[in-house]
């Protein structure tokens, strides 16, 4: 396959309640979100048209309803539920392959990080 064109939103912040623990469901944590989208870009650059490529504010609020939402116990979960979100949702508009990067910014493990981060890559 083709190395294809990409949007990219970096470091998407939400306060949200995931975790395995009790106290992070209760007391809740800053995560962050990249998301890569893989999609030609070739007409949206000619013809200067949101209606040729994916509107941003969408994928924005997409992503913020799956992490807002109903709380995962596991990086894993939240991140598979994402790509599997935006694939159905984008793929009419050529969007075949994501990848996601959930990162949990205050993890509760003995030791000092600054984050623990999944990514997945999946395509349709």
């Amino acid at each position: 396959m083709k190395q294809l064109d990409k949007i990219i939103f970096n470091q998407i912040q939400f306060y949200a309640y995931h975790g395995v623990f009790e106290e992070e469901n209760k007391l809740g944590q800053k995560f962050e979100v990249d998301v890569e989208l893989y999609l030609n870009l070739k007409k949206p650059g000619i013809t200067d048209n949101i209606e040729d490529t994916v509107n941003y504010a969408k994928v924005y609020q997409l992503v913020e309803k799956v992490v807002m939402g109903t709380p995962k116990k596991l990086l894993e979960s939240l991140a598979e539920t994402i790509a599997t979100e935006l694939l159905s949702t984008f793929s009419n508009k050529g969007v075949h392959e994501v990848v996601i990067r959930v990162r949990k910014l205050q993890p509760p493990i003995a030791g000092h990080m600054k984050s623990v981060t999944v990514e997945i890559n999946r395509s349709v």
